[in-house]
């Protein structure tokens, strides 16, 4: 074999090789494999490849646990991102919905705005490297708590960046949550979901084929930036949290804009083999999962790489994170006319090298060997960790709670930036660019038109780390419920999830025990609702100086409208009845009440029973002619889903009851209708014939809020719940 090292090397040293993020096992495992000490690029290309961003080592064991398959699913998990069937499209072709959520979470807390504009454009192009063209995003985001120094500036940062690369992209943003807590003070959490179209007759994947065919660089020039980002992304953080800036990526959307319209017309002329998004660990991750997915090796020739930066080595060129840039296996007998799509986007086209039939990653650099790996190695062999684990205790009894009065209740859930009007936020973001946005942020699940057709496709994103912490397994359920019933509240039948699992440092066995705890609860949940999942991200060692978040597996969730008839988007009107679906048992451990209102976080999770949450959900979409607006019940419960309903219409809203568990009370399963007279009676005389529970709790109209012999000014506590995140931040 050639001599991998050079002269300028640094010497592998135990401190590197930590720097690094491997384990002293694990670099003993590579010497083992290769069968000598690797080169300074080799280990940086092994890092890369062995870290949790990459390899989900911790928990790949437990992912192969979940459900992934149904008569929907064109393609699982495995890929760049998930595929469902939504049918037939205007001109009789199947169409897929190609869609994904991933976490930029290290990078958006170092430096806000390119961190969670480069997650925009990463998630983007995950979607379009599948043929797909880009219909909607949404985003979860998780901060500390509004008190903190760094709180308002991340905030800001994360909203400007994640507006200022969708809008110029030009995607609309349909959705998401905000929430904050102090578990997040040091270790923000930015979730990024995007969906997108395609034939189902025309989707590309990433595994290579053919030996020798050319392997092309696509997009924009290789850079210095984000250089070790993904092994960034597989640590803890720790007082030289300011000295990994150099690792955030930076993102150019109008760069990504060309690259999606040359990517899309090249597709469609029928030259490309194979194409691969280069995220994170850039062109080390691409190459090698292309290669090990179609059984090749890959080999390539770093001079002929475009960068835009002098005098760049192997090891910064290999584990470059510069954005907007795709690897793609070609037609050799196409290059000409592939060159000239690229060249007319203005955009960067090169041969960089070719696929080999050996089990190798060759890396070349001036007629110099700068590694020389076997690559199935590094991909399909990577390390895999059962960690221990402890189940997490069960939770202790919910103490005595003080007399409440119900508007004080309510006033504290609307004052919190947890539950406020969150306009502040996805006014920065552009929800009507495409011209197909139904159902605008704010309203809960947001729903875009198929462009030539009476489909329409909702959006969702849900989990209340609350829960997940006090019972995993229960959070873990309630989260995908959550998920379904927000698309049902719009008249979608779900289709499918991707998850997007955010936990502290898996070595500590409490922390894996929520892990797993969570992995079981949404995979029961998504096998009893039909829900598979069929992409996700998981992002571990969220902790800064020991100190972990809440657990928080978020769930991105999507659902088909056969036909915008369909859709239950109206509002309540006036002498409307206010009807609960489901039971009402008034459990308050671990509620919104309690937290916001007491400062409390105590008791259990309320129990999921997925059987209910299905047959409530089904019975909702059965009978959505007789609504004339509806949401489910979650945080806060009846009262603050009244209150926001009722304020979204401009009215005012009486619930006869004045018990704070009936009122505030988060059990599940349950949805808040609005009917007038006729259809309340008619939809309680279905609800008798199927066997679901349904009670009438009030009426809207008036200008006032009453809960039970509490009331207060509709003009009152719609100025404070319009005000109160903004000033929550800091930027009234």
């Amino acid at each position: 074999m050639t001599e991998t090292r050079t002269q300028t090397d640094p010497a592998i040293t135990p401190d590197l090789i930590a720097a690094h993020g491997l384990k002293p096992d694990e670099y003993a495992r590579i010497v083992e494999i290769i069968g000598r000490e690797p080169s300074f690029t080799e280990l940086g290309i092994f890092s890369a490849m062995w870290n949790e961003h990459c390899s989900y080592k911790s928990s790949k064991r437990w992912l192969r646990t979940l459900p992934t398959s149904g008569p929907q699913v064109i393609c699982g998990p495995g890929e760049n991102a998930g595929v469902v069937d939504i049918g037939e499209g205007p001109d009789g072709k199947r169409l897929a919905l190609i869609f994904k959520m991933e976490s930029h979470n290290h990078p958006s807390y170092i430096e806000p705005h390119q961190g969670a504009a480069t997650g925009v454009g990463g998630i983007l192009r995950d979607v379009f490297t599948m043929g797909a063209r880009p219909i909607a995003a949404m985003n979860a985001l998780s901060f500390g708590a509004t008190g903190h120094p760094k709180t308002p500036h991340l905030v800001r940062g994360v909203a400007e960046g994640i507006g200022s690369y969708g809008n110029c992209f030009g995607v609309p943003n349909v959705g998401g949550e905000v929430r904050f807590h102090r578990a997040y003070n040091g270790n923000c959490l930015v979730n990024a979901f995007a969906a997108g179209l395609a034939e189902a007759e025309s989707i590309f994947y990433s595994a290579a084929s053919g030996v020798g065919m050319p392997v092309v660089y696509l997009g924009a020039k290789t850079g210095r930036d984000g250089v070790g980002g993904a092994t960034m992304a597989s640590a803890e953080f720790d007082d030289g949290i300011e000295e990994k800036r150099p690792t955030v990526q930076v993102g150019d959307p109008f760069t990504e804009k060309r690259l999606l319209e040359a990517c899309l017309e090249l597709m469609a002329s029928g030259a490309v083999i194979s194409i691969q998004d280069m995220g994170a660990a850039g062109l080390t991750c691409s190459a090698v999962e292309m290669g090990d997915k179609g059984g090749l090796g890959i080999r390539l020739e770093l001079d002929r790489v475009p960068c835009r930066e002098t005098g760049m080595t192997a090891y910064e060129m290999m584990l470059s994170e510069s954005q907007e840039r795709m690897l793609m296996v070609l037609k050799p007998e196409r290059e000409a006319e592939a060159r000239a799509i690229f060249e007319k986007w203005d955009l960067d086209f090169a041969l960089v090298g070719e696929t080999i039939a050996e089990d190798r990653f060759l890396i070349l650099q001036g007629n110099r060997v700068m590694a020389d790996l076997p690559l199935s190695k590094l991909s399909s062999e990577a390390p895999e960790y059962d960690r221990p684990f402890v189940e997490t205790p069960p939770a202790g009894p919910l103490g005595d709670l003080p007399a409440i009065d119900p508007i004080d209740g309510l006033r504290a859930l609307i004052a919190s930036p947890n539950y406020a009007y969150k306009a502040w936020v996805w006014e920065q973001y552009d929800h009507t660019v495409m011209g197909d946005t139904v159902r605008a942020p704010g309203l809960g699940a947001g729903v875009v038109r198929v462009h030539g057709t009476d489909k329409a496709i909702a959006f969702t994103s849900d989990v209340t780390p609350r829960y997940v912490k006090a019972n995993p397994l229960q959070g873990g359920r309630q989260a995908v419920a959550e998920a379904f019933r927000n698309l049902c509240a719009v008249g979608a039948r779900p289709l499918a999830s991707t998850d997007n699992l955010n936990f502290g440092n898996p070595e500590k066995p409490e922390i894996m025990g929520q892990f797993v705890g969570a992995i079981k609860g949404i995979g029961e949940a998504c096998t009893a609702l039909d829900m598979p999942i069929v992409s996700g991200n998981v992002s571990l060692y969220n902790e800064t100086d020991g100190q972990p978040i809440l657990p928080t597996p978020t769930i991105g969730a999507v659902g088909l409208l056969e036909s915008l008839d369909d859709l239950i988007a109206g509002q309540p009107q006036t002498g409307d009845w206010a009807l609960v679906i489901g039971e009402t048992a008034g459990h308050l451990g671990q509620s919104a009440l309690l937290a916001e209102l007491l400062g409390r976080e105590e008791g259990d999770a309320p129990p999921v029973d997925l059987d209910t949450e299905r047959r409530h959900g089904d019975f909702l979409r059965d009978n959505r002619a007789l609504v004339h607006a509806a949401t489910d019940l979650s945080d806060g419960g009846l009262a603050l889903a009244a209150f926001e309903m009722a304020e979204g219409a401009g009215l005012g809203v009486t619930l006869d009851s004045s018990e704070a568990a009936f009122l505030f009370g988060e059990d599940q399963a349950r949805y808040l209708v609005a009917c007038s007279f006729d259809q309340a009676e008619a939809l309680m005389v279905a609800a008798g014939q199927a066997g679901v529970p349904i009670a009438s709790v009030g009426r809207f109209g008036g200008d006032a809020v009453r809960l039970g012999g509490s009331e207060a000014p509709l003009t009152d506590l719609s100025a404070l719940y319009r005000s109160a995140f903004a000033h929550a931040i800091g930027d009234a």
